[in-house]
């Protein structure tokens, strides 16, 4: 087998990464499309709620954004590395690249991207990745990529998490991630609830849903970090190894939690210590100190003596109230 133009015709040509998470956009912009949608009919009200009102939509929009969005992100654990290392097989070229691991709950990215990226006559720049969610086929999945010819590198890497590796952590990594996928679906349907009861309104129970959701959250962390302290096979290239760590995903979640939490706790204290002040955030505080706001200091007297002359015309005896008048025929 020749060269052609530089570069090994049995390879395909190299992919375009995307540069961002699809499904995450199409979530994000759909809660961006609510929250404008909220945002509209915020002049329709009145008072001091209106702020009340919006900091609730922001902070209940961000926190069912978060929970949908990082079941499908991955980059709960990360990690990377600069190394020169072998291009591909069969080949003696030696590449100058950063090699990045990204692990999600459905699978594992491998990036591969040179420094530059042009060398050797290609663009060095990939981004692969091998699911293991259930119903996935890794085994298949890294056969395709053998198939292809793809970076060495990669490859090195993709094979450290099959089945059949003597790292033996496949099946910790799908396990863990599955059941922390089923824990974010439980706690996104805990918040649709608490949402539900706050508006209805029945704020005490609401809160008790908000705690459930914290709670979810903490235990969908707890099911991932037990693959997290599994040990792991060193990931070598030359003098260099790929260390990994918590990525945001992980620490977004955790935030969001220990915000729900925060949120449910001070709803539970301000309905025992301060109730009025708890009707006051959720907009259920008289109608009529909300005009008495609205009124001018001349109509106040005006309406008191009104309700006063009607106070006194409905405890007035009642025979005061039933003369007759009688005309002779």
């Amino acid at each position: 087998m020749t060269l052609f133009d530089g570069s090994f015709p049995f390879y395909p040509n190299t992919r375009t990464p995307f540069p961002f998470n699809t499904t995450s956009v199409v979530i994000i912009s759909v809660f961006l499309t609510v929250l404008a949608t909220f945002i509209l009919i915020l002049p329709g009200i009145r008072g001091k709620g209106r702020f009340f009102w919006l900091l609730r939509v922001v902070t209940s929009l961000f926190i069912g954004a978060v929970i949908l969005s990082v079941n499908f992100t991955r980059d709960w654990e990360i990690g990377w590395v600069t190394a020169n290392t072998s291009y591909k097989s069969f080949s003696r070229a030696v590449v100058n690249a950063d090699i990045g691991l990204h692990i999600g709950l459905a699978g594992v990215n491998i990036t591969l991207v040179g420094n530059p990226v042009n060398q050797i006559n290609e663009t060095i720049n990939y981004n692969e990745h091998f699911a293991w969610h259930l119903g996935a086929d890794y085994a298949c999945i890294y056969a395709d990529s053998l198939a292809k010819g793809l970076p060495s590198p990669i490859l090195y890497v993709a094979e450290k998490f099959s089945r059949h590796s003597p790292c033996g952590v496949h099946s910790q990594y799908r396990i863990s991630g599955h059941y922390t996928s089923v824990t974010l679906w439980l706690a996104f349907c805990t918040w649709l609830i608490s949402n539900m009861l706050f508006s209805m309104p029945v704020l005490l129970y609401g809160s008790y849903m908000i705690l459930l959701t914290a709670a979810l959250l903490i235990c969908s962390l707890l099911f991932f970090s037990v693959a997290r302290n599994s040990p792991m096979c060193t990931i070598r290239f030359s003098s260099a190894s790929l260390q990994t760590v918590y990525g945001a995903s992980f620490w977004l979640t955790l935030a969001t939690g220990l915000l729900c939490f925060l949120l449910g706790l001070g709803v539970i204290v301000l309905n025992s210590v301060q109730p009025e002040k708890l009707k006051l955030v959720f907009n259920l505080s008289e109608e009529g100190r909300e005009e008495e706001e609205e009124e001018g200091p001349a109509q106040r007297p005006l309406r008191d003596k009104a309700s006063s002359f009607e106070q006194d015309t409905l405890l007035a005896p009642l025979s005061e109230h039933c003369k007759v008048m009688v005309t002779e025929l």
